[in-house]
């Protein structure tokens, strides 16, 4: 819709500075204010309309306007009060903004968008506050985000693809009050890779029961939602892990994951000894082949930082079984086993989010958090890297049964 200049130059009359315009009083909320009451009055003239065209019955009264009632709504923009028109009868159900509502959609996207941050809720409060110049209750902000909860809900039952060439499975550690007492408990991740390289966030589940119960119950929701086949499974070596994944997808190649295993190393080396010890290591994950990693892994038992740090070398030694399928893939899928820059960017997000938290009250309330800030992170996620394409061919070489692009 066009403006007539002229109609712009008049509303514009005597706006000299940018608060004129943009101000708590400036233009654009009276214009606001004035459209809203001004389709408030168009409804209500609609709706005395039909009333009157409706077949008038024994002992009923013409129905007419009644004046208005203050009512004050919290918009994007800030507190807008408005005189919502009212009807004799008490038969008006405005649409613009049903009775009872105290709130528009973009002041509830506002709020979400804080949470979504790790903001707690007084920090919120005093946000809110600044913005709008209205006092903003915590039951306000919990049934705001609380209502997000059927979007997680409808979110971990959504349907997922039939095939995952690589799916990582990893942990965040968040603390948790339950049953009197805050424990740090594992939220798990699936980050899925589909068949055109592009990623995704499978589900998230917070840890209630330890091992192999636990994970056949992940395993056995993922083949519920329609996932047919995971070609790798990438884990972090915890205990149950593999077997709950072979029991449900016997095909599945489980690896673990080089970088939590590297990761765990380095936490016995100390800062300084990191970059040599780290460098040492890179010869036996990159290793062109199995028996050269197993020598290269001796080598490094037999040197002086093997010697120094024997826990890295056990630590090795204990995963090699899982280390081992690294080697029977070419050197553009081992890159994407290795290097999983995209689980460990995420996982760094998180943290960030989370770190301003002290602990949650429940596991409800860290679902909803890490759901919006890994909704907001993923919408930030570009296409497939150029890199997969190589993979993508190699995949479809090793698995020319399992492998193909309609996932």
């Amino acid at each position: 819709m066009a403006f007539a200049p002229e109609l712009l130059d008049q509303l514009l009359a005597g706006c000299e500075r940018p608060e004129d315009i943009l101000g708590p009083d400036g233009l654009f909320g009276q214009l606001k204010k004035a459209l809203a009451e001004r389709a408030l009055g168009a409804e209500l003239s609609h709706h005395l309309a039909q009333e009157q065209q409706a077949p008038a019955g024994p002992g009923r009264r013409r129905n007419h306007r009644n004046g208005t009632s203050p009512k004050t709504v919290l918009t994007d923009t800030g507190a807008m009060p408005l005189a919502v028109p009212r009807d004799r009868a008490g038969t008006f159900a405005p649409q613009l903004i049903p009775k009872h509502q105290r709130r528009l959609e973009g002041f509830d996207a506002k709020v979400l968008s804080l949470y979504a941050r790790g903001l707690t809720v007084r920090e919120m409060q005093g946000h809110l506050t600044e913005l709008y110049g209205v006092e903003v209750s915590p039951d306000l902000i919990s049934t705001v985000t609380d209502a997000v909860l059927d979007e997680v809900t409808e979110w971990q039952q959504r349907p997922l693809l039939a095939l995952y060439p690589v799916i990582f499975f990893d942990a965040l550690r968040v603390k948790i009050r339950d049953e009197g007492t805050v424990k740090s408990k594992a939220v798990y991740l699936a980050l899925g890779v589909a068949p055109d390289g592009t990623k995704d966030v499978l589900g998230l589940w917070i840890e209630q029961t330890e091992g192999a119960k636990f994970w056949l119950r992940v395993m056995t929701e993922l083949k519920s939602r329609g996932v047919q086949d995971l070609l790798l499974a990438v884990v972090d070596g915890l205990k149950g892990f593999p077997e709950a994944i072979t029991t449900v997808f016997p095909q599945t190649t489980v690896q673990t994951c080089i970088v939590h295993l590297l990761r765990h190393s380095l936490d016995y080396a100390t800062w300084k000894e990191r970059k040599a010890v780290a460098a040492a290591l890179k010869t036996i994950y990159r290793a062109p082949s199995v028996e050269a990693a197993r020598a290269a892994l001796d080598a490094f038992a037999a040197s002086d930082w093997g010697r120094k740090h024997p826990p890295i070398v056990a630590a090795w030694r204990r995963q090699w079984e899982q280390v081992i399928p690294l080697f029977a893939h070419p050197p553009e899928i081992r890159r994407l086993l290795y290097t999983t820059n995209a689980i460990e960017s995420l996982h760094m997000q998180l943290r960030k989010i989370l770190k301003t938290r002290g602990h949650f009250p429940s596991d409800e309330a860290a679902l909803k958090l890490l759901y919006l800030a890994l909704r907001n992170i993923v919408r930030r996620w570009k296409a497939a890297p150029r890199e997969w394409k190589a993979a993508m061919n190699q995949f479809a070489i090793l698995y020319p049964d399992r492998f193909t692009m309609a996932g």
